[in-house]
């Protein structure tokens, strides 16, 4: 029997119940209203079974190809890219045998070509290795774990130079194959993806790629957590920590409509789009779960003024974030293996720190299964409360067989993290007595019978009667 989900923690009790003392909150009938959980225990499974063992292993094969450039050999069994995606799949399919099938295995694949970007001499097959939990009560939402396969020299494009990649990114890739192994021993009413890209180097093909076959296929992506070097614990600055990492994310969706851009102005809402909200969570997540591990939210799309493969996802409308370490050694990024002057450069085995990579692994797990086991979030969230002594919300009612009912959220407005919350029942409108609008920003959540939370949403409207 597969083991059942339970719940998700909400924020620490303290500053809300401080809070509480002094607000005159709506009531609400708990006695006959049940309340979510505080923890759910199966997240503390999920997070130690990751294994810095198994994890090092995968490391090591991935870097023992040689080099996994996009345009490397494909037929060879030993060495190249062709060599890498097929040993992935293998892994892979293996692990969803483990599971009695519960995993589909497929490759994504489409031709990129030199009249599509100039890091592409030649025509080139781009193939990414896909493998989706479908979900047992919303199979069409996805919450999806990415890392690339691909790998690189000092040139983007010599598909023949050793370039082990060994942080970048066969860390991001040997996560995804633990978090496989990891989430397969459990059910989720939401799909769970966890993909290898291709193509990362070159221009963010395979996540372009498959980002564009979602929006046709209607998938309704929760979030994308990218895992772009997850390894390294020493910095080019010299300094050295293990116990943080970094999560970027845009503050809004690029499609947002001038109309909507306008109403940020008035109203707020310019720090507080999904993938914002999907940082907070994870944030959220790594402090309730995890000892000793900090999540550093950078309200950055990612590094100054470079990429990953959460961007495609964004451009598409989907949610999706960065997490990676904290410090990052460039010798040890882009470079042809080699020491000048006494200073070594190369991406090599000796410079990832295996119980990094696996914590940050145990940290996509946490989340991604919050996240599936969570009901969806709510639609259509508007707010009120303008010249009034109160703010009310309310928001469409969710559609899933185990809903417990909603969480109110708010926070000081410069502040980074959602601050407090109220569990307010089942009921589609609240209004949170002698909170001024003006003060706070707000947003809400679902919860499910056993507590598990959603993607808090902000307030996209206004109530008619504001």
């Amino acid at each position: 029997m597969m083991p059942s989900s339970s719940s998700l923690v909400r924020p620490p009790l303290a500053a809300t119940l401080a809070l509480s003392a002094f607000l005159a909150l709506a009531p609400v009938d708990l006695e006959a209203q049940q309340a979510p959980a505080e923890v759910n225990l199966e997240i503390y499974d999920i997070v130690e079974a990751s294994s810095a063992e198994r994890i090092e292993s995968d490391i090591r094969t991935l870097a023992g190809f040689g080099t996994r450039n996009t345009l490397s050999d494909t037929l060879s069994e030993t060495r190249g890219i062709g060599a890498a995606r097929r040993w992935i799949k293998d892994e892979m399919d293996r692990i969803a045998a483990d599971c009695g099938g519960c995993m589909e295995v497929y490759y994504d694949e489409s031709m990129v070509t030199p009249e599509m970007s100039g890091r592409i001499p030649e025509p080139v097959n781009v193939v990414n290795v896909v493998g989706i939990m479908r979900g047992t009560v919303h199979p069409d939402r996805y919450v999806i774990m990415s890392g690339d396969i691909d790998s690189r020299a000092s040139n983007g494009t010599d598909g023949e130079t050793d370039a082990p990649g060994a942080n970048d990114n066969a860390s991001g890739m040997a996560g995804v194959i633990e978090a496989a192994r990891i989430l397969t021993q459990y059910e989720f009413p939401t799909s769970v993806v966890l993909v290898g890209l291709s193509g990362e180097e070159q221009g963010l093909w395979g996540g372009q790629h498959m980002a564009r076959q979602a929006r046709e296929d209607g998938w309704h992506i929760v979030g994308v957590l990218n895992n772009d070097m997850i390894g390294n614990i020493e910095g080019i600055d010299g300094v050295v920590e293990n116990n943080t990492f970094r999560v970027f994310s845009q503050p809004f969706p690029v499609t947002a409509t001038e109309e909507e851009i306008r109403r940020f102005r008035f109203y707020g809402g310019e720090v507080d789009g999904p993938s914002r909200q999907l940082a907070r969570y994870i944030d959220r997540v790594t402090e309730t779960y995890f000892k000793n591990l900090d999540a550093k939210m950078i309200y950055r799309l990612d590094r100054f003024g470079r990429g990953g493969h959460h961007r495609p996802f964004n451009d598409e409308g989907f949610p999706g974030v960065r997490i990676m370490e904290t410090h990052e050694h460039y010798d040890r990024q882009h470079q042809d293996i080699r020491t000048e002057d006494g200073r070594e450069y190369g991406d090599v085995i000796e410079g990832v720190d295996f119980h990094h990579a696996a914590n940050l692994t145990a940290v996509n797990a946490a989340v991604l299964a919050s996240l599936a086991w969570a009901p969806p979030e709510p639609e259509n969230v508007l707010i009120g409360g303008a010249v009034r002594p109160s703010t009310t919300l309310s928001w469409d009612a969710v559609e899933d067989p185990d809903l417990l009912g909603y969480k109110i959220y708010w926070r000081d407005t410069d502040a980074p993290q959602w601050e407090h919350s109220r569990f307010v029942g089942d009921v589609t409108e609240y209004t949170l007595e002698n909170l001024v609008i003006d003060n706070y920003l707000f947003g809400v959540a679902s919860v499910d019978a056993e507590g598990n939370e959603s993607l808090v949403v902000f307030p996209g409207g206004l109530l008619p009667r504001d």
